[in-house]
């Protein structure tokens, strides 16, 4: 008997977690409205204006997190064959675009042969992300004259490139290198586009050799690493060089001259190889104390690129999602509450470098904030949520005062699995002495998962 009832438990399990999926499948096309907000106009990847809609992607991670903005919306057939009659509608900003070049059909595949490095961006005039990109895109195609070219099609009229690369969003971005092409989906800045660029077309580390240059380096760059070592050439600037290769949107940098290394807040007289991150945030240096392999360098890389707390939006949104650190820790409060917790935020913050990603949620910001904030299903703040990643997308919730003892206990029972999960429920129902009883969110593990009894569960949409 024991083993019967342990098979027909069995059973049962596999036909409701059978039914829950066919619940999510059968809600997601009947009442868009009751599911978590889907977030992904925030990627840089994903922020673009979309051919197509996409409701596949509900966990908050990397390129796969969070849908398109509905009101971004545009079917491919909206533009092609249009031979160009929405630009009588759109136009984009004018922008000196000198280095610029415009790419169509007849010239592209002979410019694309031609020319080594090529980074390309597919666009539409009416498109707004392709509006904001445009100044930054012709101010990278400035700096980068002469190590890579920039160009752009416009893909609302050249639609045959369009299909031939598979543009579905605007903008949509390539680098190509002789002629093979790959995905660009990093922060659409000129810092980031130049950064990145210039790590796939050059040397992966750059020497410092004299002060005006390290002088040069810390007024421009907003963050980088810097490695102060033996020598130039050899093993520490192999591990340093292999380590570079590993992440695009920090500038790694190397001397051997005590003085260069001293601007750059390196004490002259330590023992080498020594390597340090500099960024113009709250923290401004971070010293590395490991051992110089390429695997602890790009360990100590994304432990401390990011600032203690990154503050979430469209431009930081690839940064959180890219980063190895998948455990996140999230405050969510008004802008006026943020001046006195984000300083609290930040000292525990400290105590959990390389463990945790914390970000601030400003929940009264309507074009990020409130839409991240009804994802997360968090309705008032202030609020601290523990989030577990792409793993398996659990969430805690923290409802007490904010304090530097209460975020350090959350935060190591978090690490230490000791939180219970937060589900979004409806409320348990005052009476349920039925026949039928009422299961939500809340009374979910007490009611289906009690090992004394055998539980047949309608899963339904209302």
């Amino acid at each position: 008997m024991a083993s019967s009832s342990s098979t027909t438990t069995r059973f049962l399990l596999v036909l409701l977690i059978s039914s829950l999926i066919l619940f999510n499948v059968i809600c997601s096309t009947t009442k868009d409205e009751d599911l978590d907000e889907d977030l992904s106009f925030l990627l840089d990847d994903g922020g673009d204006e979309s051919l197509t809609h996409s409701d596949d992607h509900h966990n908050l991670h990397h390129q796969q997190q969070y849908d398109e903005d509905e009101d971004e919306e545009e079917s491919y057939d909206d533009f092609e064959g249009s031979e160009g009659e929405q630009d009588e509608e759109y136009s984009m900003p004018e922008v000196d675009e000198k280095d610029v070049v415009v790419l169509k059909q007849g010239n592209f595949s002979d410019y694309i042969e031609k020319n080594r490095y090529v980074f390309v961006e597919f666009y539409a005039p009416w498109c707004g992300h392709c509006q904001a990109l445009a100044p930054e895109f012709a101010a990278a195609a400035t700096e980068l004259k002469g190590q890579a070219v920039l160009a752009k099609v416009d893909a609302s009229v050249e639609n045959e490139l369009g299909q031939q690369y598979e543009v579905h969003g605007f903008p949509t971005l390539y680098f190509f290198v002789d002629g093979v092409h790959k995905p660009y989906s990093g922060q659409r800045t000129k810092e980031a586009i130049v950064t990145w660029v210039k790590k796939k077309t050059g040397p992966g580390v750059s020497n410092v050799t004299t002060t005006e240059e390290a002088d040069h380096i810390l007024n421009t760059e907003e963050k980088l690493v810097v490695g102060f070592l033996d020598s130039l050439v050899g093993p520490q600037s192999d591990e340093l060089a292999a380590a570079s290769r590993i992440d695009d949107d920090v500038n790694f940098y190397q001397t051997d001259n005590p003085d260069v290394a001293k601007l750059f807040h390196i004490d002259p007289k330590a023992k080498r190889p020594a390597l340090v991150l500099l960024k113009k945030e709250a923290e401004k240096l971070s010293q590395f104390d490991g051992q110089f392999t390429k695997s602890e360098i790009v360990e100590f890389v994304f432990g401390n690129k990011l600032p203690l707390v990154t503050v979430f939006t469209r431009e930081s949104a690839p940064l959180v999602f890219d980063s190895p650190i998948k455990k996140q820790l999230l405050l969510f409060a008004t802008s006026n509450d943020s001046e006195k917790l984000l300083p609290v935020f930040r000292d525990a913050a400290k105590l959990f470098k390389g463990k945790l990603v914390f970000i601030f949620v400003e929940m009264d910001n309507e074009d990020v904030g409130k839409p991240v904030s009804e994802y997360f299903g968090v309705s008032d703040g202030p609020k601290i949520l523990a989030y577990t990643g792409n793993d398996d997308a659990r969430k805690f919730v923290h409802d007490g005062e904010v304090t530097l003892d209460t975020v350090k206990a959350f935060g190591a029972d978090f690490l230490e699995d000791k939180l219970k999960p937060f589900f979004k429920s409806d409320p348990i129902p005052e009476t349920n002495d039925g026949d039928v009883k009422v299961v939500v969110g809340n009374n979910f593990d007490d009611i289906v998962l009690d090992e004394s009894k055998d539980v047949l569960l309608e899963v339904f949409c209302s």
